[in-house]
C-alpha cells in the first residue's frame, strides 16, 4: 500500500480555493493549507468588544478596523493568515483587484486560546514581525483579564507592554488609543480562583 503526499499548492490555487470556500477559512503557508479552528463563546465576546471599541474610537479618522474575515499577506514568509482584528491608518494595499488580502496592517490583534497561544506568540509573531508596516501586536488571553501589547521601536526591536486586571488599560500608540480592559473584558466570566 502505497501513500501519496498531498501535493502543494500554489498561492493562485490557494485563494481561488479560499474565495470559493464559504464555511472554512485555511491559512496557507509554502503550498500547504491550514484550517483554522472556530472561535468559542469567550474568544467571539472579546473580538466583538473590542471591534467595537476600535470602530467608535477611529471611526471619524483615516484609519480602518477590520474582522477576522479579512486575509493578510506576510509578503516577506509567503503566509496567508486571518488575524482577529486588523487595523490599518494608511491606505490600504491588497494583493490583487479583490480587495480580501491586506498588506499593510499597522496593528493585528489575536484573541489567545490553548491551542494557538504558542502558537500565536512563537512562530506566527515571528511572521508578522516581517510586516514591515506593523506597528503593533496585540494578544488578549480569554481565561484572565490579561493584554501583552509588543510595539516596534525606532531601531526595530519589539517591546512588552502588559495590562493586567479590570482595573487597568492598555495604551495603543500607533492609533492614540486607550482601551479600557473592562470594556474589552465586558461580559467575560473567569473561573473563580481557588
Amino acid at each position: 500500500m502505497s501513500t501519496h503526499a498531498q501535493p502543494l499548492l500554489s498561492p493562485a490555487e490557494y485563494l481561488a480555493m479560499e474565495r470559493a470556500s464559504r464555511d472554512i477559512k485555511h491559512e496557507f503557508f509554502r503550498g500547504e493549507i491550514f484550517a483554522m479552528a472556530g472561535g468559542s463563546r469567550k474568544h467571539n465576546l472579546l473580538a466583538l468588544n473590542l471591534s467595537g471599541m476600535l470602530y467608535n474610537t477611529l471611526r471619524d479618522g483615516p484609519c480602518e478596523t477590520y474582522s477576522n474575515d479579512m486575509r493578510v499577506l506576510v509578503h516577506p514568509s509567503g503566509l496567508y493568515t486571518y488575524p482577529d482584528l486588523v487595523v490599518t491608518c494608511e491606505q490600504p494595499r491588497f494583493e490583487d483587484e479583490f480587495g480580501d488580502t491586506l498588506l499593510n496592517p499597522q496593528l493585528i490583534i489575536e484573541v489567545l486560546s490553548d491551542s494557538t497561544e504558542s502558537y500565536d506568540r512563537g512562530k506566527k509573531f515571528e511572521h508578522y514581525r516581517r510586516i514591515e508596516s506593523l506597528v503593533e501586536y496585540m494578544l488578549v488571553a480569554q481565561d484572565r483579564p490579561q493584554i501583552d501589547l509588543f510595539s516596534r521601536s525606532s531601531d526595530g526591536s519589539w517591546q512588552l507592554t502588559d495590562a493586567s486586571g479590570l482595573e487597568s488599560a492598555i495604551r495603543l500608540a500607533s492609533l492614540e488609543a486607550v482601551l479600557p480592559l473592562a470594556e474589552i473584558y465586558a461580559r467575560i466570566e473567569f473561573p473563580a480562583e481557588e
